[in-house]
């Protein structure tokens, strides 16, 4: 399905590699401008010439999600140079360790909450006021399947998935009646780093490759897009209501 987002502004979190990049990239080819943000500075250059290769623009941001405060500076200018946010794809996200509950190291524990929860929160929080300015906001928070299998030894990243789902649920009620739509993603297993690293033994050429999943979620960001508050299964291709405990 083919989206025009000739003139929109997009922030991609986490756009340096894997579902982040090809989102990125395929968001710009849209016709959007990309604010893409990670870490790895490399990966964002290198994410910026593909950009470019395709006639698209963007603007680059590198920081780390620990860091609140920039976090804060970011929607701050945002609303500076552009005045309004039209998408936000909230992809980042880290693993920590597979590992029994009891084991796992309080700094590891708390690494996975900062960036996956805490960090996905000031985000909203930063970027609300600049999605309302938009005719058509739309809002795409990267999830997993972790959140609601709960899987032995994937406690951290599975409570931060949950928690997240959580944010997002309630965020989508609470703008229901507004142009603002918002929707969960899970991306099943992707041929990513975070996976490679959660399932070493894995063959990653067995999985689909991000660009698969980022062309999956596109239709998300445009504004023909009308569902919220829902969560959105890409091996599926199916949106799906959430359900309480029977």
């Amino acid at each position: 399905m083919s989206v025009n987002l000739k003139d929109r502004i997009a922030l991609v979190t986490g756009a340096s590699r894997g579902i982040g990049y090809f989102t990125a990239l395929e968001l710009a080819k849209a016709g959007a401008h990309v604010i893409a943000c990670a870490r790895t500075v490399g990966g964002l250059e290198d994410l910026d010439d593909a950009i470019k290769a395709v006639g698209g623009t963007a603007t680059l941001v590198p920081f780390d999600l620990s860091d609140m405060d920039a976090i804060d500076r970011l929607g701050g200018s945002i609303f500076e140079r552009w005045g309004k946010l039209d998408i936000l794809v909230a992809n980042a996200g880290v693993l920590g360790t597979i590992s029994p509950i009891g084991h796992v190291e309080a700094k590891v524990f708390e690494k996975v909450m900062t960036i996956n929860v805490t960090a996905t929160w000031r985000l909203i929080r930063s970027v609300e006021p600049l999605l309302m300015r938009s005719d058509a906001g739309r809002a795409v928070i990267l999830s997993s399947a972790a959140a609601h299998k709960c899987r032995p030894f994937w406690g951290p990243y599975s409570a931060s998935k949950a928690a997240v789902e959580a944010l997002v649920r309630t965020w989508a009620g609470e703008t229901q009646r507004t142009a603002l739509r918002v929707t969960s993603v899970d991306p099943g297993a992707t041929r990513t780093a975070m996976r490679a690293l959660a399932m070493p033994g894995e063959d990653p050429e067995t999985l689909p490759h991000p660009r698969e999943v980022a062309e999956a979620i596109m239709p998300l960001m445009g504004p023909e897009w009308t569902e919220t508050g829902k969560l959105f299964v890409v091996r599926e291709n199916a949106l799906k209501d959430y359900r309480l405990p029977e």
